[in-house]
């Protein structure tokens, strides 16, 4: 793209104001620049004229969990068919780690955070020992995708090449970018983070798969013959990666995808609950739960909205390509977005002052023909670090790791 093009591309969306300091830049902050405008996406920005849309739900249902009374009767069923396909090289694991560590305090990418309170325990070592225990049985490396952003994608993989991928093959191990989207204010003008650079973040963990095929990590996909994917976040330093029992129930349930659940520790816990929406697999929010539905109870009397969702997601590759030409809804979040006034100034807000836009994971699910949700034991696989203390903080987590005999 050149100067003309990108003016004829603002034009048309109407943020010519972005190149307003152009004449102001060195050659290299003006090339990057057109190169920003030439691949960001100024229709996200149409969202903020719908945004209500975005979030409106359909009939919203109960949906049957696979609980941990069935898994336990089939257990050694389930785990032969998930061992035979890791194996045969049919699974991998994606680790979303584009975001950074700032409410836990560090300036670093969340992932290099150390829990450790005798010795150094890196989240992202404590994620690599997890899938090591499923390499060591099965006598397979699993390759290993991770998602990086703009922010942190230098340090990461320079952390990780440091640590020599805590001693995971890096042969299996393979970096790609989130996809960005720009901020702008409430009337959709978008901010500029410098005079030569628009203010972008990361496009939400649904736009993992997208951001597979924009860096062309699909090829890798088709070539090494993997049919499943395991989505994973990286706060959760108990996560079960490639969980073999797992992988078995999704495939012998024939379902396009397999969602990780825990029973909700209380009605109004403030966690996704696994549903149907128009009678497709569907999460709604722990806000959108009406006091109807908190109460209502399924077959065996428990509660019929009660398997609260941990980001951890098995997908059917075949799938996955069949939604990966759809539409999925921006959500819009507000936030406090630094950026330059008029004037140049940059400009520190303290309250929200405008939208961030992502696209969710739970609107893939939603496209999904089928879901099998799958209970774990909170205790053994969900420690998240969200919070620098509190709930789901780092005390929490290092307290779970102890409980499950991991040592810090």
């Amino acid at each position: 793209m050149n100067l003309n093009e990108a003016k004829s591309k603002l034009s048309k969306v109407g943020q010519e104001h972005i190149l307003k300091y152009y004449d102001e830049l060195s050659e290299i902050e003006k090339e990057n620049l057109i190169d920003q405008i030439d691949l960001v996406d100024f229709s996200v920005l149409e969202s903020i004229s719908n945004k209500d849309s975005a979030t409106r739900k359909g009939v919203i249902t109960p949906i049957e969990a696979m609980d941990l009374a069935e898994i336990d009767c089939k257990r050694e069923e389930y785990e032969e068919i998930g061992l035979r396909a890791i194996s045969n090289g049919e699974v991998g694991a994606v680790l979303l780690a584009g975001g950074m560590g700032t409410r836990l305090g560090s300036d670093d990418p969340k992932g290099m955070y150390n829990i450790g309170i005798t010795k150094d325990v890196f989240i992202f070592e404590r994620i690599i020992a997890n899938l090591m225990e499923v390499v060591n049985r099965s006598g397979s490396y699993i390759h290993l995708f991770i998602m990086t952003s703009d922010k942190n994608h230098t340090r990461t993989t320079d952390f990780l090449k440091e640590k020599n991928y805590f001693g995971y093959s890096k042969d299996f191990i393979h970096f790609f970018r989130q996809g960005m989207a720009p901020a702008s204010d409430y009337k959709g003008k978008v901010f500029m983070e410098e005079k030569g650079k628009i203010a972008c973040s990361p496009n939400g963990n649904g736009g993992w798969y997208s951001s597979m095929a924009t860096n062309g990590i699909l090829d890798t996909i088709k070539r090494s013959g993997i049919k499943w994917l395991n989505v994973f976040a990286v706060d959760n330093v108990l996560q079960r990666i490639a969980d073999p029992c797992f992988i078995g129930a999704t495939i012998a349930k024939n379902c396009s995808v397999g969602a990780k659940v825990v029973r909700k520790c209380s009605p109004d816990e403030k966690v996704g609950v696994m549903c149907l929406e128009d009678g497709r697999p569907s999460i709604v929010e722990y806000y959108e739960l009406t006091e109807a539905m908190i109460n209502e109870k399924n077959d065996k009397g428990e509660p019929a909205y009660n398997f609260g969702v941990i980001l951890n997601y098995l997908f059917k590759v075949e799938d996955l390509d069949n939604i990966l030409d759809k539409e999925m809804p921006y959500h819009l979040v507000e936030k406090k977005i630094q950026y330059i006034d008029d004037n140049g100034m940059i400009i520190k807000p303290t309250e929200p002052n405008g939208y961030k836009f992502e696209v969710l994971i739970l609107d893939m699910i939603h496209l999904m023909d089928s879901c099998l949700p799958y209970e774990v034991i909170r205790e053994k696989e969900f420690a998240p670090i969200k919070n620098r203390s509190g709930v789901d903080s780092v005390d929490t987590a290092r307290e779970l790791c102890k409980l499950n005999g991991i040592e810090l």
